[in-house]
């Protein structure tokens, strides 16, 4: 009873400091703190140090060239994380953290850390990926797209999803959660599926006014958008759910067939 009430308070905390530091807004910070206190109530600072080391890395890149970042309107949110969002990233972990402690089971403590390496890896893709030099290309087609709208690649960002899942591996490795290398393999399971569920799955929108695809309605031109692929409630938070999910359940995998 110590450790969740202890969780919840140290969780209320983490939120209030993310949203003072202009991190989540205020509905961000309320889901933050929900998949905080299940976090922390769940598996101590060892399963917290998992969760920071997805954010706190994410939100330090996101500072990195804002500006240009900022530029490119056509690519959904922007600025402090909303609920949303927050569950899109951190609600498979925690879903997985409370059953790791309910049932002891390691399998599922990897899926826990699995879940916030692919978050970790598709965000530190995007946020690296961004700024890289040159267009990206559509994971599906090799095509030419603009930079930053989704199923978008590029060296760097792959590189960085990579260098992502394998930070959040192996601090849960370090820690005594789960093997690196299950948990940086699920992340990249579920980078990849973000990038193709974002090149074919994903609300892309258009749109006539500027004569551009994008992902948001209105457009940043004040003009309403119509969709021209993909299902209309596939938002990318919604593929980023799946994205978590996925990585979750490759990690658990792994780790239950390496026993």
């Amino acid at each position: 009873m110590a450790q969740i009430l202890g969780g919840i308070a140290l969780a209320a905390v983490a939120a209030v400091a993310a949203w003072r530091a202009h991190a989540l807004s205020r509905s961000g910070a309320f889901a933050a703190w929900i998949v905080g206190a299940c976090v922390f109530a769940s598996g101590g600072w060892a399963y917290a140090a998992v969760l920071f080391a997805f954010f706190i890395s994410s939100t330090l890149l996101s500072r990195v060239g804002r500006a240009r970042k900022r530029a490119l309107v056509d690519t959904g949110k922007h600025g402090a994380r909303d609920a949303w969002q927050v569950a899109a990233n951190g609600g498979a972990a925690a879903l997985c953290a409370v059953l790791a402690a309910a049932t002891h089971a390691g399998p599922i403590a990897a899926a826990f850390a699995g879940a916030f390496a692919a978050a970790a890896a598709d965000t530190w893709g995007t946020e690296i990926g961004t700024l890289a030099k040159g267009r990206p290309r559509s994971i599906l087609t090799l095509q030419r797209v603009p930079a930053g709208l989704s199923g978008g690649v590029t060296p760097a960002g792959t590189a960085a999803e990579v260098a992502g899942a394998l930070a959040v591996g192996l601090v849960a490795w370090a820690l005594g959660i789960a093997p690196w290398w299950a948990v940086a393999a699920g992340g990249m399971a579920g980078a990849l599926a973000d990038s193709l569920l974002g090149a074919f799955a994903q609300d892309l929108r258009y749109c006539d006014t500027c004569g551009r695809a994008c992902e948001t309605d209105p457009h940043a031109c004040g003009a309403r958008t119509r969709t021209i692929r993909g299902a209309a409630w596939m938002s990318n938070d919604a593929v980023n759910a799946c994205a978590t999910a996925i990585g979750a359940v490759a990690a658990g995998w792994l780790a239950l067939a390496a026993r």
